[in-house]
């Protein structure tokens, strides 16, 4: 007699007696009865396997063992293998685009209610014809093989073990089934919990399971969730079977990973199987097939993905649908890159090559049996209904071949790590034949998958990459293989370095777009990311590099902003939002959104910290409520917790502290942030003015490194005063004399010092507008037009401490003492007579006082003084707080070149610094 294929078995012959199935399914759900089995074809070749493969290891194991397999025999003696030959019918599976292939991983079929949610999905497929391959439900291939393990291990709560997997179906089915649905499910599923006792006994006194074996029990997962699926789709009112896949899929086992499904003879038995269960509707086992020999085996790692795939081949499908819980492919790994996108489509060796390396796509065998005839895969969420997914497929290409549709030339970027490389160097190996054969032989015989290759071009080096385990089985064999080469001097040396990741860049369009590479290695340049190897194949699908572990994710991340976000995303952190740091904040605020999106220039404040308090973030603050945040949600400041939060984020690539503080010690820690490659961008003078060998050492290391110091604010406010002066030395001009009114504070006070004004009137006017600091006397000393004059110097060349500016105070001597900014106000009129000698004396030749600061670099040295200068000089022109700015150059000899405008304020000063966060996101690749 012919045994039928199992679902055909199914659906044919009347089911078992009701009252028997419900006194079994009324009985305590944690008992598992008797009950009769009904040997299937796939549980006879199992048992077939296990006779033959484990003969001589069961001989010994007694008479218990020999009764648990001799218990299932009997029932299996008169039933045959299926022969396709003999059973074939006329009526063969119809091919084309008329079929649409679903496949539903485990946490789609995770629950009752999960499992209702993907019928309404295929019953809501208009397609004509729809296979649908599933899981097993979350967690039970993990329970399956824990049964296996249990029981080799000789661990008795294998059988409490199997009563939970029994019992986690018994509810489900129980929660989604009724009447004789149910009782019919329930039937089967005591069937096969009875044989899997049975033959879970046998394992245990023997104490091993055979691969075949295994993989026969792991499989029943996807055979319950099978058959509760077609249930409740029948229950919908949809003609529907099930499909046992062990009776259909054959494949070749080629080692302990990877199977090749045998095409002709599963078409084969595929039809077969359609010529007796002519359906629209078919609901099939993922995971599992046979071997030729009719042996149950499983399609190893992501097998429902590749038997969907070998599905959908088998009948030349329009599509194959891969439900999961995310929304399709991501650009990267959407856990270590935060802004990571879903990308619209793949290429099938797009989708190759990023799965190859890590990414959560598809595993690259997936991909064969649909590339073959151009049927596209398509990654959908079950959760979200609403997203369209990734299409992966054949790009459409014009007349040049090119791809219609990519935007970007990198599609996704992907990471292995926990890797390490193994460096062979030599002289000797140069023009030897066989070198890097003996090599990756030595590799081969210890079994090490060798994950990239990197070669130089002089062959005096061979790099390569492994798994941190096997390094050291690998250079173990290595120093074995060529010890005489060692010795002799041939080679030099077998190195391992530790504690590497791989980063890979994917995109078809890389090929045919100049500057990939470029742009790539420029990024992690700019994010200060050290690459240790490179490997690219001349197909340039993907670009290979080596990288530090600790630098991974922000090497991931640097190279997926630059591609796929702005080219110049940047982390802010503010230090000081006082008058000047809250200015540059709400000019932030209003300018932001427009410069990302007309400029492509990213900028976000990821933390905030006064001397008491800081505000940190995630993401990027909204600017809009950071006082009010600041005030409630501030924690104690940490100066180096900040640092750490906004550089150490790794979601950004580029990190900029901006100090809007006059504090020297903040501007001690710009050498240690700069050699960490933070930019640093300010207005505090303390550190370009502060002691000469720490400003040498500072502006040395800005030159050899990747990170910028900005500073324009220090000395114009607002004015281009650094940048002029730089633009002319580096166009190879002299600087003779640099001349200005540095201070708007002072600027205001002799602009306004008219002869029907005192002086003491002019000050208190000045403090009345915010022009001078709380301390007039601040402003009045020349301390801080000083300390421009000593910038200027050193950018001219100049190397002077600020004590070699002499600086004639405006404050009187016998004020300078006093004990209180109140105190020098009531005291000053005491000198009004005084100062308006000095104005008249100065009216008298035509004359206008001016306090000024000079760089004299011919003489090489620098003074602060009031002077007198003509009424139509430049500087007697001025009005307001204007500062002016005038540079006496080899070009610039007869007419110098002056910069004037406003020197004083918070706007302008803030606008100073938000012009250098600017030009330093021009630095970093920002569109001009």
């Amino acid at each position: 007699m012919l045994l039928r294929s199992t679902a055909a078995a199914n659906m044919a012959g009347p089911l078992p007696s009701p009252s028997a199935a419900l006194s079994h399914h009324a009985a305590a759900p944690t008992t598992i009865p008797d009950f009769p089995p009904r040997t299937t074809t796939s549980t006879l070749r199992a048992l077939s396997d296990l006779r033959r493969g484990g003969g001589a290891r069961f001989s010994g194991v007694g008479s218990s063992c020999q009764r648990a397999m001799q218990s299932l025999a009997p029932k299996c003696a008169s039933v045959t293998d299926i022969s396709v030959d003999q059973s074939m019918e006329n009526v063969k599976l119809p091919k084309g685009d008329t079929w649409s292939i679903h496949k539903f991983g485990g946490t789609c079929v995770g629950t009752s209610e999960r499992i209702n949610n993907v019928a309404d999905i295929i019953v809501g497929d208009e397609s004509e014809r729809k296979l649908v391959v599933v899981s097993a439900m979350s967690k039970v291939t993990d329970m399956m093989y824990d049964l296996i393990q249990k029981a080799q291990s000789r661990d008795d709560s294998y059988v409490a073990a199997l009563d939970a997997v029994f019992e986690k179906h018994r509810l489900t089915a129980t929660d989604l089934l009724d009447g004789d649905e149910l009782l019919s499910f329930l039937s089967r599923l005591h069937n096969d919990i009875s044989n899997l006792k049975a033959m879970l006994r046998a394992i245990y006194i023997a104490g091993h399971a055979t691969e075949s074996f295994t993989d026969f029990v792991v499989g029943h997962g996807e055979l319950w969730s099978a058959q509760m699926l077609s249930f409740v789709i029948r229950k919908k009112g949809f003609d529907c079977r099930w499909m046992d896949t062990r009776d259909v899929l054959i494949v070749n086992p080629t080692n302990s990973n990877q199977v090749d499904p045998d095409y002709l003879e599963s078409e084969k038995r595929l039809d077969l199987w359609f010529s007796q269960n002519e359906v629209k509707i078919i609901i099939a086992t993922g995971f599992i097939a046979s071997t030729p020999e009719n042996i149950p085996t499983t399609l190893k790692r992501d097998g429902s993905d590749f038997s969907a795939a070998i599905m959908g081949a088998l009948t030349m499908a329009r599509q194959v649908t891969i439900w999961t819980d995310v929304n399709g492919v991501y650009s990267a790994d959407p856990r270590k890159v935060i802004e990571a996108v879903v990308l619209k489509t793949l290429s099938y060796q797009e989708a190759w090559e990023m799965s190859y390396f890590g990414a959560n796509v598809l595993h690259p065998r997936t991909i064969i049996p649909v590339m073959r005839y151009g049927i596209p895969i398509i990654i959908r969420n079950i959760f979200n209904l609403s997203a369209p997914g990734t299409m992966i497929c054949q790009p459409s290409c014009d007349e040049n071949g090119y791809d219609q549709h990519v935007e970007t030339p990198v599609k996704g970027f992907a990471t292995i790590d926990n890797l390490a490389l193994v460096n062979v160097e030599g002289t000797g190996m140069a023009g030897v034949p066989g070198t890097a054969s003996a090599i990756f032989s030595a590799v081969k015989d210890v079994g090490a998958n060798v994950i990239m290759i990197s070669q130089a071009s002089s062959e005096h080096s061979v790099c390569f990459a492994v798994p941190e385990k096997e390094v050291k089985a690998v250079a173990e064999a290595l120093q074995s293989r060529f010890r005489e080469a060692l010795d002799a001097g041939r080679l030099s040396q077998v190195a391992v370095i530790p504690n590497c990741s791989i980063l890979a860049a994917v995109g078809q369009k890389m090929a045919s777009t100049p500057g990939v590479s470029a742009t790539l290695f420029n990024a992690l340049a700019k994010a200060n990311i050290n690459v240790r190897a490179i490997a690219q194949g001349c197909s340039e699908y993907n670009v290979t590099v080596v990288v530090k572990r600790e630098d991974c994710i922000r090497a991931l991340r640097a190279v997926h902003s630059r591609f796929y976000f702005s080219r110049t995303t940047i982390a802010m952190g503010i230090i000081g939002p006082g008058l000047i740091g809250g200015t540059l904040l709400e000019q932030l605020r209003d300018q932001t959104a427009v410069l990302k999106e007309e400029f492509n220039i990213d900028l976000r404040v990821m933390g905030i910290t006064s001397s008491k308090t800081m505000l940190l973030s995630e993401l990027g603050m909204d600017l809009s409520k950071w006082k009010d945040q600041l005030a409630e949600q501030g924690e104690d400041a940490d100066l180096q917790a900040f640092v750490q939060h906004v550089h150490g984020n790794h979601f950004i690539p580029n990190t900029v502290i901006v100090d809007c503080t006059a504090d020297s010690y903040i501007a001690t820690h710009y050498y240690e942030w700069l050699r960490k490659g933070i930019h640093v961008i300010t207005p505090n003078k303390k550190a370009n003015s502060g002691p000469l060998e720490q400003y040498l050492k500072l502006r040395a290391l800005q030159r050899q490194s990747y990170s910028h110091y900005f500073y324009e604010a220090t000395v114009g406010a607002g004015l281009p005063i650094i940048s002029t002066l730089r633009g002319l030395l580096e166009t190879g001009d002299k600087i003779l004399n640099i001349e200005g009114i540095f201070s708007g504070t002072l600027s205001y006070i002799f602009n306004n010092f008219k002869s029907d004004r005192d002086f003491s009137e002019v000050v208190a006017e000045a403090k009345q507008a915010g022009y001078t600091e709380p301390d007039p006397r601040d402003d009045l000393s020349g301390t801080d037009v000083a300390r421009k004059v000593i910038i200027l110097a050193r950018e001219s060349g100049l190397k002077l401490e600020l004590s070699d500016i002499p600086v004639e105070s405006l404050v009187p001597e016998p004020l300078r003492a006093s004990t209180s900014p109140e105190e020098y106000m009531q005291q000053l009129p005491e000198f009004d007579e005084d100062w308006a000698k000095k104005r008249q004396e100065a009216e008298d030749s035509g004359e206008v006082l001016r306090y000024v600061g000079v760089v004299d670099v011919v003489n090489q040295r620098g003074r602060v003084e009031l002077r007198n200068y003509k009424k139509d000089h430049p500087f007697a022109q001025l009005s307001g707080s204007d500062n002016i700015i005038s540079f006496t150059t080899s070009r610039y000899k007869e007419q110098p070149l002056i910069v004037r405008g406003p020197g004083a304020g918070a706007q302008v000063t803030a606008g100073g610094i938000f012009s250098d966060i600017l030009r330093l996101a021009s630095y970093l690749g920002a569109p001009s």
